[in-house]
Protein backbone atom coordinates (compact mmCIF):
# COMPACT_ATOMS: atom_id res chain seq x y z
CA UNK A 1 0.00 0.00 0.00
CA UNK A 2 1.54 3.30 -1.08
CA UNK A 3 0.90 6.76 0.34
CA UNK A 4 1.46 10.18 -1.20
CA UNK A 5 4.57 12.01 -0.04
CA UNK A 6 3.84 14.87 2.36
CA UNK A 7 4.41 18.40 1.03
CA UNK A 8 7.79 19.91 1.81
CA UNK A 9 8.07 22.04 4.89
CA UNK A 10 7.19 25.68 4.43
CA UNK A 11 5.19 25.09 1.26
CA UNK A 12 1.82 26.74 0.80
CA UNK A 13 -0.98 24.59 -0.60
CA UNK A 14 -2.37 25.81 -3.91
CA UNK A 15 -5.65 27.73 -3.59
CA UNK A 16 -8.75 25.99 -4.86
CA UNK A 17 -9.76 26.77 -8.44
CA UNK A 18 -12.04 29.80 -8.51
CA UNK A 19 -15.29 29.25 -10.32
CA UNK A 20 -15.92 31.40 -13.39
CA UNK A 21 -19.61 31.66 -12.55
CA UNK A 22 -21.68 34.16 -10.59
CA UNK A 23 -25.13 34.13 -9.09
CA UNK A 24 -27.65 36.74 -10.19
CA UNK A 25 -31.18 37.29 -8.90
CA UNK A 26 -32.22 40.20 -11.14
CA UNK A 27 -31.46 41.59 -14.58
CA UNK A 28 -31.77 45.16 -15.87
CA UNK A 29 -32.49 45.46 -19.59
CA UNK A 30 -32.09 48.76 -21.46
CA UNK A 31 -33.46 49.69 -24.85
CA UNK A 32 -32.02 52.20 -27.30
CA UNK A 33 -33.33 54.74 -29.75
CA UNK A 34 -32.61 54.39 -33.46
CA UNK A 35 -29.72 56.84 -33.12
CA UNK A 36 -27.79 53.84 -31.79
CA UNK A 37 -27.40 52.66 -35.40
CA UNK A 38 -25.85 55.92 -36.62
CA UNK A 39 -22.32 55.04 -35.48
CA UNK A 40 -21.13 54.35 -39.08
CA UNK A 41 -21.83 57.98 -40.04
CA UNK A 42 -19.59 59.58 -37.38
CA UNK A 43 -16.99 56.85 -37.79
CA UNK A 44 -16.80 57.32 -41.58
CA UNK A 45 -16.71 61.12 -41.07
CA UNK A 46 -13.62 60.82 -38.86
CA UNK A 47 -11.92 58.42 -41.28
CA UNK A 48 -12.60 60.59 -44.34
CA UNK A 49 -11.46 63.72 -42.48
CA UNK A 50 -8.21 61.97 -41.57
CA UNK A 51 -7.64 60.88 -45.19
CA UNK A 52 -8.37 64.41 -46.43
CA UNK A 53 -6.00 66.01 -43.91
CA UNK A 54 -3.32 63.46 -44.83
CA UNK A 55 -3.57 64.29 -48.55
CA UNK A 56 -3.15 67.99 -47.70
CA UNK A 57 -4.61 69.31 -50.96
CA UNK A 58 -6.06 72.83 -50.94
CA UNK A 59 -9.04 74.20 -52.86
CA UNK A 60 -9.38 77.96 -53.27
CA UNK A 61 -12.62 79.90 -53.71
CA UNK A 62 -12.18 82.20 -56.73
CA UNK A 63 -14.48 84.50 -58.75
CA UNK A 64 -16.43 83.08 -61.72
CA UNK A 65 -14.53 82.79 -65.01
CA UNK A 66 -11.16 82.69 -63.28
CA UNK A 67 -8.59 81.16 -65.64
CA UNK A 68 -5.49 79.07 -65.05
CA UNK A 69 -2.44 80.22 -67.00
CA UNK A 70 1.07 78.83 -67.31
CA UNK A 71 3.63 81.58 -66.72
CA UNK A 72 7.11 80.85 -68.03
CA UNK A 73 8.54 83.89 -66.31
CA UNK A 74 7.20 85.22 -63.02
CA UNK A 75 8.76 87.84 -60.80
CA UNK A 76 10.32 86.29 -57.73
CA UNK A 77 10.30 82.73 -59.10
CA UNK A 78 13.08 81.11 -61.10
CA UNK A 79 11.00 78.28 -62.59
CA UNK A 80 7.72 78.40 -64.58
CA UNK A 81 4.52 78.43 -62.52
CA UNK A 82 0.76 77.95 -63.03
CA UNK A 83 -1.19 81.02 -61.92
CA UNK A 84 -4.82 81.98 -61.41
CA UNK A 85 -6.02 84.97 -63.45
CA UNK A 86 -9.14 86.70 -62.13
CA UNK A 87 -11.61 88.32 -64.57
CA UNK A 88 -11.49 92.10 -65.04
CA UNK A 89 -13.03 94.01 -62.16
CA UNK A 90 -12.57 91.17 -59.65
CA UNK A 91 -9.84 90.31 -57.18
CA UNK A 92 -8.52 87.24 -55.47
CA UNK A 93 -8.65 87.81 -51.72
CA UNK A 94 -5.11 87.08 -50.58
CA UNK A 95 -3.55 86.62 -47.16
CA UNK A 96 0.06 86.71 -46.01
CA UNK A 97 1.74 83.39 -45.25
CA UNK A 98 5.51 83.16 -44.79
CA UNK A 99 5.90 86.58 -46.37
CA UNK A 100 3.99 85.70 -49.54
CA UNK A 101 0.46 86.40 -50.65
CA UNK A 102 -1.69 83.28 -50.81
CA UNK A 103 -5.35 82.56 -51.52
CA UNK A 104 -7.17 81.14 -48.46
CA UNK A 105 -8.12 77.57 -49.25
CA UNK A 106 -9.78 74.50 -47.79
CA UNK A 107 -8.18 71.12 -47.20
CA UNK A 108 -9.92 68.79 -49.61
CA UNK A 109 -9.36 65.54 -51.52
CA UNK A 110 -8.36 65.56 -55.19
CA UNK A 111 -11.17 63.19 -56.19
CA UNK A 112 -14.79 62.85 -55.19
CA UNK A 113 -14.64 59.20 -54.11
CA UNK A 114 -14.65 60.28 -50.48
CA UNK A 115 -17.75 62.40 -50.99
CA UNK A 116 -19.55 59.51 -52.67
CA UNK A 117 -18.68 57.15 -49.80
CA UNK A 118 -19.95 59.69 -47.27
CA UNK A 119 -23.25 60.25 -49.10
CA UNK A 120 -23.78 56.50 -49.56
CA UNK A 121 -23.10 55.85 -45.86
CA UNK A 122 -25.50 58.60 -44.80
CA UNK A 123 -28.19 57.32 -47.19
CA UNK A 124 -27.93 53.66 -46.17
CA UNK A 125 -27.89 54.37 -42.42
CA UNK A 126 -30.79 56.83 -42.66
CA UNK A 127 -32.93 54.30 -44.55
CA UNK A 128 -31.94 51.30 -42.43
CA UNK A 129 -32.48 53.06 -39.09
CA UNK A 130 -35.90 54.52 -39.92
CA UNK A 131 -37.54 52.01 -42.27
CA UNK A 132 -37.96 48.37 -41.28
CA UNK A 133 -36.28 46.27 -43.97
CA UNK A 134 -37.63 42.76 -43.67
CA UNK A 135 -36.75 39.77 -45.76
CA UNK A 136 -33.69 38.56 -47.62
CA UNK A 137 -34.38 40.72 -50.69
CA UNK A 138 -34.03 43.94 -48.69
CA UNK A 139 -30.79 42.75 -47.12
CA UNK A 140 -29.31 41.76 -50.49
CA UNK A 141 -30.29 45.12 -52.01
CA UNK A 142 -28.62 47.14 -49.23
CA UNK A 143 -25.47 45.00 -49.16
CA UNK A 144 -25.23 45.21 -52.96
CA UNK A 145 -25.49 49.02 -52.81
CA UNK A 146 -22.69 49.21 -50.23
CA UNK A 147 -20.53 46.79 -52.21
CA UNK A 148 -20.94 48.74 -55.46
CA UNK A 149 -20.18 52.06 -53.75
CA UNK A 150 -16.99 50.82 -52.10
CA UNK A 151 -15.80 48.86 -55.15
CA UNK A 152 -16.27 51.81 -57.54
CA UNK A 153 -14.47 54.08 -55.06
CA UNK A 154 -11.48 51.71 -54.81
CA UNK A 155 -11.30 51.48 -58.60
CA UNK A 156 -11.59 55.27 -58.98
CA UNK A 157 -14.61 55.07 -61.27
CA UNK A 158 -16.87 57.59 -59.53
CA UNK A 159 -15.10 60.61 -61.03
CA UNK A 160 -15.82 59.39 -64.57
CA UNK A 161 -19.35 58.21 -63.80
CA UNK A 162 -20.45 61.44 -62.15
CA UNK A 163 -18.81 63.50 -64.91
CA UNK A 164 -20.82 61.65 -67.54
CA UNK A 165 -24.01 62.13 -65.49
CA UNK A 166 -23.79 65.90 -65.81
CA UNK A 167 -20.37 66.91 -64.52
CA UNK A 168 -21.40 66.19 -60.95
CA UNK A 169 -18.78 66.67 -58.27
CA UNK A 170 -19.35 65.53 -54.68
CA UNK A 171 -16.70 66.88 -52.34
CA UNK A 172 -16.41 67.98 -48.74
CA UNK A 173 -13.46 69.57 -47.05
CA UNK A 174 -11.89 68.03 -43.96
CA UNK A 175 -13.54 70.53 -41.62
CA UNK A 176 -16.91 69.65 -43.15
CA UNK A 177 -16.46 65.98 -42.25
CA UNK A 178 -15.48 66.97 -38.71
CA UNK A 179 -18.45 69.35 -38.47
CA UNK A 180 -20.70 66.33 -39.07
CA UNK A 181 -18.72 63.72 -37.17
CA UNK A 182 -18.03 65.53 -33.88
CA UNK A 183 -21.58 66.77 -33.06
CA UNK A 184 -23.07 63.45 -34.18
CA UNK A 185 -20.61 61.48 -32.04
CA UNK A 186 -21.35 63.65 -28.98
CA UNK A 187 -25.11 63.28 -29.49
CA UNK A 188 -24.73 59.53 -30.06
CA UNK A 189 -22.68 59.06 -26.89
CA UNK A 190 -25.07 61.14 -24.75
CA UNK A 191 -28.15 59.33 -26.05
CA UNK A 192 -26.70 55.81 -25.89
CA UNK A 193 -24.98 56.07 -22.50
CA UNK A 194 -27.27 58.53 -20.68
CA UNK A 195 -30.64 59.27 -22.26
CA UNK A 196 -31.49 55.70 -23.32
CA UNK A 197 -30.73 54.38 -19.84
CA UNK A 198 -33.70 56.31 -18.42
CA UNK A 199 -36.04 53.62 -19.77
CA UNK A 200 -35.47 50.06 -18.62
CA UNK A 201 -37.07 46.84 -17.40
CA UNK A 202 -35.98 44.95 -14.30
CA UNK A 203 -36.65 41.22 -13.99
CA UNK A 204 -36.53 40.64 -10.24
CA UNK A 205 -37.76 37.93 -7.86
CA UNK A 206 -40.96 37.00 -9.63
CA UNK A 207 -41.71 40.57 -10.67
CA UNK A 208 -41.24 42.64 -13.79
CA UNK A 209 -40.62 46.33 -13.08
CA UNK A 210 -40.93 48.78 -15.96
CA UNK A 211 -39.46 52.30 -15.65
CA UNK A 212 -40.27 54.67 -18.50
CA UNK A 213 -38.13 57.62 -17.39
CA UNK A 214 -36.05 58.81 -14.46
CA UNK A 215 -38.27 59.96 -11.59
CA UNK A 216 -41.40 58.42 -13.08
CA UNK A 217 -43.38 55.89 -11.06
CA UNK A 218 -42.43 52.37 -12.07
CA UNK A 219 -44.95 49.73 -13.07
CA UNK A 220 -44.67 46.40 -11.23
CA UNK A 221 -46.11 43.33 -12.90
CA UNK A 222 -46.19 39.72 -11.80
CA UNK A 223 -43.98 37.48 -13.89
CA UNK A 224 -46.33 34.54 -13.40
CA UNK A 225 -47.68 33.67 -16.83
CA UNK A 226 -45.65 36.38 -18.57
CA UNK A 227 -44.39 35.70 -22.09
CA UNK A 228 -41.09 37.28 -23.08
CA UNK A 229 -40.03 37.03 -26.70
CA UNK A 230 -37.90 38.67 -29.33
CA UNK A 231 -39.75 40.28 -32.22
CA UNK A 232 -38.87 39.48 -35.78
CA UNK A 233 -35.45 40.77 -36.84
CA UNK A 234 -34.59 43.43 -39.33
CA UNK A 235 -31.46 41.65 -40.51
CA UNK A 236 -29.53 44.70 -41.72
CA UNK A 237 -30.37 46.94 -38.78
CA UNK A 238 -30.16 44.41 -35.97
CA UNK A 239 -27.22 42.33 -37.15
CA UNK A 240 -25.05 44.40 -39.49
CA UNK A 241 -25.49 47.74 -37.68
CA UNK A 242 -26.46 46.57 -34.18
CA UNK A 243 -24.28 43.44 -33.93
CA UNK A 244 -27.03 41.39 -32.33
CA UNK A 245 -29.64 43.89 -31.15
CA UNK A 246 -33.35 43.17 -31.20
CA UNK A 247 -36.78 44.29 -29.99
CA UNK A 248 -38.05 42.72 -26.76
CA UNK A 249 -41.77 42.19 -26.18
CA UNK A 250 -43.35 41.22 -22.85
CA UNK A 251 -46.97 40.10 -22.52
CA UNK A 252 -48.28 39.57 -19.01
CA UNK A 253 -51.01 37.10 -18.15
CA UNK A 254 -54.38 37.62 -16.54
CA UNK A 255 -57.52 39.46 -17.50
CA UNK A 256 -55.74 42.83 -17.36
CA UNK A 257 -52.62 41.69 -19.13
CA UNK A 258 -50.34 44.33 -20.58
CA UNK A 259 -47.86 44.42 -23.43
CA UNK A 260 -44.50 46.14 -22.98
CA UNK A 261 -41.98 46.64 -25.76
CA UNK A 262 -38.36 47.63 -25.46
CA UNK A 263 -36.66 48.41 -28.77
CA UNK A 264 -33.07 47.86 -29.83
CA UNK A 265 -31.85 45.80 -26.88
CA UNK A 266 -28.13 45.05 -27.17
CA UNK A 267 -27.08 41.38 -27.06
CA UNK A 268 -30.71 40.34 -26.93
CA UNK A 269 -30.04 36.65 -27.49
CA UNK A 270 -27.99 36.31 -24.31
CA UNK A 271 -30.38 38.47 -22.28
CA UNK A 272 -33.41 36.51 -23.45
CA UNK A 273 -31.80 33.27 -22.27
CA UNK A 274 -31.07 34.76 -18.84
CA UNK A 275 -34.59 36.23 -18.56
CA UNK A 276 -36.17 32.88 -19.38
CA UNK A 277 -34.20 31.17 -16.62
CA UNK A 278 -34.88 33.98 -14.12
CA UNK A 279 -38.63 33.74 -14.65
CA UNK A 280 -38.49 30.01 -13.97
CA UNK A 281 -35.88 29.80 -11.22
CA UNK A 282 -35.94 33.27 -9.56
CA UNK A 283 -32.15 33.20 -9.09
CA UNK A 284 -29.60 31.59 -11.39
CA UNK A 285 -25.90 31.03 -11.80
CA UNK A 286 -24.31 32.11 -15.07
CA UNK A 287 -20.79 32.27 -16.45
CA UNK A 288 -18.97 35.52 -15.77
Amino acid sequence: MSTAAPPPAGSVPAPPHESATRKIDYLVVYGHSNLYYWWPVWLVSFILAGITYFEGNQMAVVPPKTEVEHARSLAGYAEPRDILVAPPGTTLIASEEEGRKTIPGMTISRNNNLGVVFVATLFVVAIASTILLRGLVSLVAVVLLVLITVTFALLGWWNDILWELGRLDIRMNAAGYMAVGIPLFVAWAVVVFLYDRATYIVFDQGQIRYVREVGDAEISLQSEGAIVEKKRNDVFRHWLLGFGTGDLQIRTGGANGQTIELENVVNIGRKLWVIDRLLKEKAITVES
